[in-house]
């Protein structure tokens, strides 16, 4: 399976939108729909960063490792 991303999770932990998350950090609706769905295939670490501030969070809580059945 490979990285998945936990931004979902993050959100609903925190009782923060999509939109406002957008606001706070600078980054497109769009871009980060594909962050969200699991769908990137990289992530810059100035944006992960942004998003751990805006969200009181570790790179840890956004990102896990799943291994391959």
């Amino acid at each position: 399976m490979g990285i998945i991303v936990n931004l979902d999770v993050m959100l609903a932990k925190r009782k923060m939108s999509l939109t406002e998350l957008s606001t706070r950090v600078g980054l497109t609706m769009a871009n980060l729909s594909v962050l969200k769905t699991g769908k990137a295939k990289a992530i810059r670490f100035s944006t992960l960063e942004a998003l751990c501030s805006a969200l009181d969070c570790q790179p840890g809580d956004l990102l896990a490792f799943e291994e391959d059945n």
